[in-house]
């Protein structure tokens, strides 16, 4: 997922319950399906940070001595101004990119 080229919204919107609903008719099988899609994204961005701000980090034996390394604080505010997790997630549910499936169907047949 490349976080950069996204066009979700920043901001709180206001959804078509219609349009949330309509690939599974059910409006909280589709909330389900986006809030598990929303924690993997939400995943995946915070292991990407964690490994970004490694990468910046120095280790020092005194607890006097703190540090502001520049970089580390760059990254931070950079991933403050992305999207959050769960207007990424609605996204890609709108634009039918979650593939889902409904396990009942499966074992009644």
């Amino acid at each position: 997922m490349d976080l950069k080229k996204t066009d979700a919204p920043v901001t709180t919107l206001t959804y078509n319950r219609n349009e949330i609903d309509a690939p599974t008719d059910n409006i909280y099988e589709a909330i389900s399906v986006i809030a598990k899609r929303a924690e993997q994204i939400n995943t995946d961005i915070r292991r990407e940070l964690v490994d970004k701000l490694e990468e910046f980090a120095t280790y020092n034996d005194s607890l006097e001595e703190i540090f502001e390394n520049k970089e580390q604080i760059e990254v931070s505010k950079f991933y403050e101004k992305l999207p959050k997790p769960h207007a990424l997630a609605v996204k890609e549910w709108l634009e039918d990119k979650i593939y889902h499936r409904n396990t009942e169907d499966d074992t009644q047949e």
